[in-house]
């Protein structure tokens, strides 16, 4: 039987998300976890190797002489070497569209809690302020009203159209960037802004497109010097989109009323992470793609991928000139 090996499986199965379904096709080696030293050992004689945030390098794929295929345990790719993959061609397959609901809603609660402060009036309450209270009610920080309000989506993929039609139940208005030159009206009627223009016009903006070395640090001090001092920023994408020490700066300074992100540039982040310490800033520890549901879906679609690439036929490729080297 083909050996199947799981670097780092965890955090797509801590207990509630069994991998029968997969141990079916194989013989399966499932590790909670795999540093990048312990990765090409535990690999060495796999066909198939699935990672999730574990690192697969040239030097790790030039160590692998039995791989035929990796899938990726998210639709991130960027721990594989998908150049060095490609050159020995060996298939890199991902998982699409599998969060897109959990996404949309952590996204809508990153949001609402910038707005509504729901759990500082929870704790405040618990704290025994409202038994205190000389009124029947109080808050701790204004409320704000999203209704009429412009929300610009970096990234209107299947997630940002769905952070589009939540805001819209609330009585947002959308638009989108246009991240070629120029803005536009695309089909669906949204308006489309180059970034600049998107970051000047903008009372929200919520990015939800990959990290690629365009989008890098996309969020960075100019941008941030264009933005209303009443924008909020939400990020539940990659944390590598922002500069973190800039928005720091941003949020220190005013120049930005709130930030709500559910990553960061390193994950866990280090002790001295300018997030970590930046007023106005609610942090949430990568937990959007959690879901039940979306980490069932993950292993269902994951499941799909590994039969296909031991039957030498790959769906959901993402190094796009593996099929040129796999002839």
């Amino acid at each position: 039987m083909p050996k199947i090996v799981v670097l780092d499986g965890y955090a797509a199965n801590p207990g509630d998300n069994p991998w029968s379904p997969l141990a079916e096709l194989g013989e399966l080696v499932v590790y909670d976890r795999s540093s990048p030293s312990e990765a090409i050992a535990r690999a060495r004689d796999a066909e198939i190797v699935l990672v999730n945030k574990a690192q697969l390098s040239r030097e790790a794929f030039a160590q692998l002489p039995l791989l035929r295929g990796v899938s990726a345990l998210a639709t991130g790719v960027n721990t594989v070497d998908l150049d060095a993959a490609t050159e020995r061609g060996i298939a890199v397959s991902n998982v699409p569209s599998y969060s897109t609901a959990s996404v949309v809603q952590h996204t809508l609660a990153l949001l609402l809690e910038l707005c509504n402060r729901v759990g500082l009036h929870d704790s405040s309450v618990h704290a025994g302020d409202w038994v205190r209270a000389v009124d029947y009610c109080y808050w701790k920080s204004p409320l704000l009203q999203l209704e009429g309000k412009l929300l610009g989506i970096v990234g209107y993929g299947a997630i940002g159209r769905g952070v589009a039609a939540a805001a819209r139940a609330l009585g947002m208005e959308v638009c989108a960037a246009q991240l070629s030159s120029g803005n536009a009206v695309g089909a669906d009627s949204i308006p489309r802004f180059a970034l600049d223009e998107l970051f000047r016009r903008a009372d929200v903006i919520s990015l939800s497109c990959p990290l690629t070395p365009e989008t890098r640090q996309l969020v960075s001090s100019a941008r941030l010097a264009l933005v209303k001092p009443s924008c909020l920023l939400i990020n539940a994408a990659r944390g590598g989109l922002i500069d973190e020490a800039a928005l720091h700066a941003a949020l220190a300074s005013g120049k930005l009323a709130g930030a709500a992100v559910d990553v960061l540039s390193s994950e866990p982040p280090s002790a001295d992470n300018p997030l970590l310490s930046a007023p106005n800033c609610v942090i949430t520890p990568h937990v959007a793609w959690t879901s039940l549901p979306a980490r069932q879906r993950l292993l269902a679609i994951t499941v799909d991928n590994v039969r296909a690439l031991l039957a030498g036929s790959p769906i959901h490729v993402v190094n796009p000139r593996y099929a040129e080297h796999s002839r």
